[in-house]
């Protein structure tokens, strides 16, 4: 009796420690091992043989296989795959478990595959200097030869399947593995979508696993219509889901039943100090928005009060107006679309009515930062010193938050380059033109030798050569304008300017001279006579560049190879003449040496001397009366009665802006301005030439 009661003790000893392990085992697995240096992971990961989900812990992180495993959460394990050249494929091959494989949200960017995998193409050389940084040591023609293939879900042969295979990862046939990109489901990761050099694993566990009441059950779907499970908190509870684990708890960690009691009351008495807390913060947090405020409305006074010096420093005895920003939007409806005239490389500028709508043009600096502040005050300094018919007019600036703004004379004919290009309007006539020229190189000339020191442009070309109503030239954009040395002949600067334009000399020794924007003249001469590019890659490669095809076909005495077919020649004796005196003078303006180009004043002399023939032709046709001597064309036979030149006063439909923007008249804020004719002559040679 004795024996059998001794044996029943033995057998419900053991039942019982049985239980109690089991359940222990089950609650808390306490032989997994769940700390990997400073990071813990929550169940069912581990770092032990007895885990549920087995993670690597190597040096103190988290890591499979070789890779650092970046984050786990109750969907997905995210992976650091740094772009490397030459990898093998089967470097991933860890990533590939009985509980956890790549999902089919991975892009995988593989080299060197048997065939098209129907993805994306990418040269390699596009991922070398981005923030991508790809590893050193890598076979320098192999890496920006061999493109970059995408294995994609768009390689997907099984359409409930959520995660890929090893089998289908070693079907794809290719030898290197590039990188990766993971792109997240957007409802699960609402800031960063899309992520480089990572790859998401999607986990599970066999079986059929009991999850928390506050949880639910999500099914991974697997090869061979098998099945996986996770368990994922509802909102607004945290923890692992699993009734084996932690289970889920309330954000809070107090549930309603629980509140004012245990370590929920210690909680609500900690919530009410820190109410308080939370109120002397907002005061604190109001007292330092009042101080913010102050503080930035001291800075902007004291940016105003620098501005307005350094516009005192630039204009000297001149006063230029200063805009507020406000009224700068105002007068642009916000610098709308409909009000933009045009986009350069320095800014956008902007239609715009100031003072009883009055138009004008307003630029918009591209670049803020102190080179863009420098070419303000630049500019400011520059226009503010000079007084000039042909040159644009400065009206005033606007400084503030961060925008620099020019206000200046609107031009409602555009840009001499816009009528030459035919964008707007009709041809020009021959006579508009050569008055155009004349205009714009008297008032060159003017920069060059009326100051002292003399004014560089630095940027002369037909975009900056505006058109008001009348078709008057007025120079403009001045930002890279400098102040010449009166003791040497030149200035050291790196070459700057709009290519095409810019002197072969200045650009190869960077010697800044006026002979430079004699240079840049002469390309606009050879414009007017041909309306071409100055830059065309349409055209054949020695042609390319409109000043060597010019130089190259005048040298021949072919000028009238390049000569706009648009223009009339045979209209007069005189217009072939003066074409050509033009093409003579743009070939010496276009000389390699800069000695050995003529000086501004030397070509307005000639330009207006041309003119002046036109002049002298038509008063010696009518003293005559039936016929007159022309100019001298190659030899000295006379012109015939039916070439005699009559020159009538301006048309009518030259003086209409072709695209009238509101009230197209000029602004005249500092007084009525008036072109000074260079010749008698001016006004009728803006004429029409008529037989």
């Amino acid at each position: 009796m004795s024996h059998h009661k001794t044996n029943l003790s033995i057998i419900l000893f053991t039942a019982i420690f049985i239980l109690c392990s089991t359940a222990t085992t089950s609650k808390n697995n306490n032989n997994c091992h769940r700390r990997c240096g400073d990071q813990t992971v929550k169940f069912p990961f581990g770092f032990s043989d007895d885990c549920e989900v087995k993670l690597n812990c190597t040096n103190k992180k988290v890591k499979i296989g070789e890779l650092t495993v970046q984050e786990v959460n109750s969907d997905s394990i995210f992976i650091y795959l740094p772009a490397k050249c030459n990898r093998s494929t089967s470097f991933i091959t860890p990533l590939f478990s009985k509980n956890f494989a790549p999902t089919w949200n991975n892009s995988f960017l593989v080299q060197n595959c048997n065939s098209k995998l129907g993805g994306c193409v990418i040269p390699t050389s596009l991922f070398f200097g981005t923030k991508i940084d790809v590893e050193a040591g890598c076979d320098d023609s192999r890496r920006r030869n061999d493109n970059i293939t995408c294995f994609t879900q768009l390689q997907r042969r099984r359409v409930r399947e959520d995660v890929l295979t090893l089998e289908d990862w070693n079907r794809i046939g290719c030898k290197f593995l590039f990188s990766a990109i993971a792109v997240v489901d957007r409802e699960r990761v609402q800031d960063v979508p899309i992520q480089l050099e990572v790859v998401e694993l999607g986990w599970w566990l066999q079986g059929s696993p009991r999850c928390s009441q506050d949880a639910n059950r999500t099914v991974v779907h697997l090869a061979g219509e098998k099945q996986g499970f996770r368990c994922r908190c509802h909102e607004g509870f945290v923890g692992d889901g699993f009734s084996n684990g932690s289970g889920c708890q309330r954000a809070s960690h107090c549930s309603p039943k629980t509140q004012g009691s245990g370590r929920c009351g210690k909680a609500l008495r900690i919530g009410v100090l820190l109410g308080v807390i939370t109120i002397g913060a907002s005061v604190a947090a109001a007292l330092f928005l009042l101080c913010y405020y102050a503080k930035r409305r001291s800075t902007w006074l004291t940016k105003q009060l620098t501005v307005k010096r350094l516009l005192r420093e630039a204009a000297g005895n001149h006063i230029v107006p200063l805009y507020p920003y406000k009224e700068i939007e105002k007068a642009t409806n916000f610098f709308s679309e409909k009000h933009r005239l045009g986009t350069g490389a320095y800014g956008t500028v902007y239609a715009g009515n100031l003072h009883n709508d009055e138009l004008v043009a307003i630029k918009k600096i591209k670049y803020r930062d102190t080179n863009s502040v420098d070419q303000v005050m630049n500019e400011i300094k520059l226009l503010s010193s000079v007084s000039h018919p042909n040159l644009v007019r400065l009206l005033g600036c606007c400084i503030e938050k961060g925008e620099h703004i020019l206000v200046y004379e609107y031009m409602p004919n555009g840009t001499l380059s816009q009528h030459l290009q035919r964008e707007r309007g009709g041809t020009l006539p021959w006579t508009i033109r050569l008055t155009i020229a004349s205009e714009t190189a008297n008032a060159i000339a003017y920069l060059h030798s009326s100051n002292n020191p003399p004014i560089y442009h630095r940027d002369i070309k037909s975009s900056n050569i505006l058109l008001d109503f009348s078709f008057q030239s007025k120079v403009a954009d001045f930002g890279l304008s400098r102040l010449g040395m009166t003791e040497t002949s030149h200035i050291s600067t790196a070459p700057q300017g709009t290519p095409g334009y810019v002197d072969p000399q200045y650009h190869q020794n960077f010697h800044l001279s006026d002979k430079s924007d004699v240079y840049s003249f002469g390309v606009v001469l050879v414009e007017i006579i041909t309306a071409m590019k100055v830059v065309d890659f349409s055209r054949p490669q020695s042609e390319i560049n409109l000043a060597a095809l010019a130089v190259e076909k005048i040298r021949k005495g072919h000028t009238d190879d390049i000569i706009d077919p648009f223009l009339d020649l045979h209209r007069d004796a005189w217009t072939l003449y003066s074409v050509h005196k033009v093409a003579e003078l743009a070939f010496r303006c276009l000389a390699f040496h800069s000695e050995t180009r003529p000086s501004m004043i030397e070509a307005a002399e000639e330009l207006d001397h041309i003119r002046r023939s036109g002049w002298t032709t038509m008063e010696d046709a009518s003293s005559v009366g039936s016929a007159c001597s022309s100019p001298r064309i190659g030899n000295d036979n006379l012109v015939s009665k039916s070439e005699i030149l009559v020159v009538s006063q301006k048309s009518n439909r030259f003086l209409e802006p072709i695209e009238e923007v509101k009230n197209s008249s000029p602004v005249s804020v500092h007084g009525n301005w008036s072109s000074r004719p260079s010749s008698p002559s001016t006004n009728s040679l803006l004429g029409n030439v008529v037989q």
